[in-house]
This record gives structure tokens, C-alpha cells and sequence, in this order.
């Protein structure tokens, strides 16, 4: 049997305070008492994997190791079946501009558009599934992890359309939809979701009722 949190200080292997938020609300229930690694001063690691997995755990464990307490971390991305699975570990990057006076930054319609460009070269019969991923890993100092893996799968259209969401969302449609990510909202995407279907997954083992 996987190891149990109980209700113990959790470090949330971020320093962006939306996804502590985000992450803290969804525990909150359970007695879970997220920190972030980034109001506890710890360096962000170098992410080296080549999938999903391998970054998540690289994050907990360098969060747990420093913190001396259990530290979750997830890794996600977006995966184009036409495209042999990419841009995969590497859905930020490809948003990723040029520095602009001094501040690097993301585009988000530039890398669609990357996407729909390559998409475009396969030509008009190209396969536009897709999927969301997610995965969380959860680090305690001595060394123990668990893994959860979570997806939403859906086809991606062209041009983008709603203002909700980020990132991909506004040309993702998720199987059983007419509407893109960024078009449903929020409480009804998180339902659905491929970081809903993780956590599930970590809430199940974690917190069995």
C-alpha cells in the first residue's frame, strides 16, 4: 500500500501563487496544509526529464529533500497525435519569445499557431486528436514517491475561440464537447479536466473515505 499523507504540512513544489491557490483548495478538504516551495526560499530545479513523469518527480524530490517534508509537484502538457506526441514536456516551451526590453514572456498564440502549422503541412485530412496531461508526484525526504497520471482527451480546431482558460485551451474541444477549453467555464472544465482526473486519482489513494 502506497504511504499515507495524514494532515501534515504539504510543500507544493511552486512558486507561482495562483497554482498554490489552486492546488491548496482542491486539498483544503482533506486537512492537507499546502506551503510552496517558493515562501519556504527553495531553488527551482533544473527539469531535465523527457516525459511528464520524470519533471514532476524531479520537482518533489528536490522540494522534499530541501524541505525535509512530503512535497507534491505536477508536470502536464498538451500531446498532438499527428505530431508524434509533441509538443509534450515541452508545451511551455514552444511559447516561449524572444526577450522583449529586458523581460522574457510566453505567447500562447504564437504556439498554437505553431501547432496549427504544422498541423497545416500534414494537409486538410491531418489528425487533429489531442490530449491533455497531468501528473503528479508525491515526494517524501526519505526518498519514497507515489505517481498519479492524469488525461483529457479531445481534437483541436482552428481559429482559437473563447476568452476563459490558458494556455492551449482556446482550440482544445474535449471529447463529448462543441467547445473549446477556454468556452466552458471554469468549475465545468475543472470537472472534466486532465489535473481533475490526477488529483482524483491522488485524493483515492491519499484520502480513501
Amino acid at each position: 500500500m502506497t504511504r499515507r499523507l495524514g494532515s501534515g504540512s504539504l510543500v507544493i513544489a511552486t512558486h507561482n501563487a495562483d497554482k498554490l491557490r489552486e492546488i491548496g483548495a482542491l486539498l483544503d478538504p482533506y486537512g492537507a496544509k499546502c506551503i510552496s516551495a517558493g515562501s519556504l526560499g527553495l531553488p527551482e530545479p533544473a527539469e531535465t526529464g523527457t516525459t511528464f513523469a520524470q519533471n514532476a518527480l524531479i520537482k518533489a524530490r528536490a522540494a522534499a529533500e530541501a524541505s525535509g517534508l512530503a512535497a507534491l509537484a505536477d508536470d502536464s502538457g498538451l500531446s498532438v497525435t499527428a505530431l508524434d506526441g509533441r509538443p509534450g514536456v515541452y508545451t511551455a516551451n514552444w511559447a516561449e519569445r524572444q526577450w522583449f526590453e529586458g523581460a522574457p514572456g510566453r505567447d500562447w498564440y504564437m504556439a498554437m499557431g505553431k501547432v496549427e502549422g504544422m498541423l497545416a503541412e500534414k494537409g486538410a485530412d491531418a489528425d487533429r486528436s489531442a490530449a491533455f496531461h497531468c501528473v503528479l508526484a508525491l515526494a517524501w525526504p526519505d526518498g519514497e514517491y507515489a505517481i498519479y497520471e492524469g488525461r483529457c482527451d479531445g481534437t483541436l480546431t482552428w481559429p482559437p475561440r473563447g476568452l476563459l482558460g490558458f494556455g492551449y485551451d482556446p482550440v482544445f474541444v474535449p471529447s463529448g464537447s462543441a467547445l473549446t477549453f477556454a468556452e466552458i467555464a471554469p468549475e465545468a472544465k475543472h470537472a472534466i479536466s486532465h489535473r481533475a482526473d490526477a488529483f482524483s486519482k491522488l485524493v483515492a489513494e491519499q484520502f480513501p473515505a
